[in-house]
């Protein structure tokens, strides 16, 4: 085997054409390969890959899990923004911390100066 002279740069564009191009690394080494060569993803607005692959069942399966959590993702924001929108500010009213007596001690000083 010979010695090859000489050396070549790789572009960070080469390096996403081969990547994309290629089907036999593992998630790890793209990974190594695009954070060595400053190559970031092909595109932020291309559709993940599915898990499920070829599966029927296991596609619809996930499809269920993926419904059922976005509901809840939903009521929960709901429930949150409707939480935030009945509140009253309470900023006048004082805080009580029982966890740093002197803290307290320090603030009730204060208040009576007032």
């Amino acid at each position: 085997m010979e010695r090859k002279v000489g050396s070549s740069t790789v572009t960070a564009k080469e390096v996403k054409a081969a990547l994309e191009k290629t089907r036999t690394l593992t998630a790890e080494e793209e990974k190594v390969l695009r954070m060595r060569h400053g190559a970031g993803a092909s595109s932020t607005r291309a559709p993940l890959p599915r898990a499920a692959g070829d599966n029927a069942e296991l596609a619809d399966e996930l499809l269920v899990i993926e419904m059922q959590l976005m509901k809840a993702m939903r009521a929960r924001a709901g429930a949150k923004a409707a939480a935030t929108a009945t509140k009253a500010p309470v900023a006048a009213a004082p805080r009580e911390s029982a966890a740093n007596p002197t803290k307290d001690k320090i603030v009730r000083a204060l208040r009576k100066k007032k």
